[in-house]
């Protein structure tokens, strides 16, 4: 795959019957080993995990998530179970989740959509057919509703113009039509900021961004944030920081989930996990350019236990 930037590779040597065996042991009779689950689990790819269920279940007949999930507790057994999860079922099972029940979890609709590329977002709603017989789609629109939903639609086609070459012209007439569709305007033309944002290629809106700063002397950000709000304008915001740098948009996400009193562990596990064989490496980068402190530092401040453990195993390393 074109991601060499994660923190969890593949280990070497591998031997999944070895390590079902190791996990079955952990796991078996009173009390059990957690340092044994955490070291396995964080330190083999995805793919890797998926052997070592398979041979479990070939070796003893047992579920290897059901075990972890009824041997493990709070938080910790969360991540357990989300690193287990298929890589490509991640993202699908994630939105199934936002927008299941009463009440859509638009933070988990906005963070996915606005930062997968448009193959991942073609494979994400396949995957959500096939494992759900549902369409995507469909869903969300039920669930969500004005500009956030149209904007929502448009990244779900997955349909960003492809990256060939900087039209100079269009990068003008861009900038204008979005510095007339905001601070010009009495009121907002939302619908201009979804067209543009939704569906220009990302070195185009780059361009875009620095003409706008030009043409108007704001950020685009700072535009948004003023002209829109509630979900849209996260979503808008989250869209500009992914054109710019997804793996900094990440680190922010990862930042404001432990800033503060309280962890959003929800958040903290899932950017973990899914970016853990991306480009969890450029996000630590970020993060410490960012925020004067790193990423190691920050779990272990925020978090404790075997959940601390697991989660500076998958981070990878201090960056101080």
């Amino acid at each position: 795959s074109q991601y060499t930037r994660g923190t969890v590779t593949a280990f070497a040597p591998f031997d999944a019957r070895a390590d079902a065996e190791a996990l079955r042991k952990a796991m078996k009779g009173l009390g059990t080993d957690e340092e044994t689950v955490l070291t396995i689990l964080t330190t083999r790819n995805n793919a890797q995990r998926q052997e070592i269920a398979s041979a479990f279940k070939t070796l003893f007949g047992r579920d290897l998530v059901d075990d972890l999930k009824s041997e493990l507790t709070g938080k910790f057994e969360t991540l357990m179970v989300s690193l287990m999860r298929p890589a490509y079922l991640f993202d699908a099972h994630a939105l199934k989740h936002a927008i299941k029940g009463a009440g859509t979890n638009e933070k988990v609709l906005t963070e996915i959509l606005a930062s997968r590329t448009p193959a991942e977002v073609q494979n994400i709603k396949q995957v959500y057919q096939q494992e759900y017989e549902a369409d995507l789609e469909d869903k969300i629109t039920g669930e969500t509703s004005g500009h956030f939903q149209r904007l929502l639609v448009v990244l779900l086609q997955g349909n960003r113009d492809p990256d060939v070459g900087v039209d100079e012209a269009l990068v003008e007439q861009d900038a204008q039509v979005l510095f007339r569709a905001g601070e010009l305007k009495w009121g907002t033309d939302e619908e201009k900021f979804i067209t543009i944002l939704g569906t220009r290629s990302v070195s185009h809106l780059r361009r875009v961004f620095d003409k706008y700063m030009t043409i108007s002397g704001f950020q685009i950000e700072e535009t948004i944030d003023r002209e829109t709000s509630g979900d849209l304008e996260k979503l808008l915001l989250a869209v500009v920081k992914c054109i710019r740098s997804v793996p900094a948009y990440f680190a922010e996400t990862l930042y404001y989930s432990m800033k503060g009193a309280g962890t959003d562990d929800d958040t903290l596990i899932r950017v973990m996990v899914s970016r853990s064989e991306v480009d969890l490496l450029d996000i630590r980068q970020e993060f410490r350019k960012n925020f004067a402190k790193s990423l190691y530092q920050m779990i272990q401040k925020d978090t404790s236990g075997d959940y601390r453990k697991a989660l500076l195993l998958l981070c990878g390393g201090d960056d101080d």
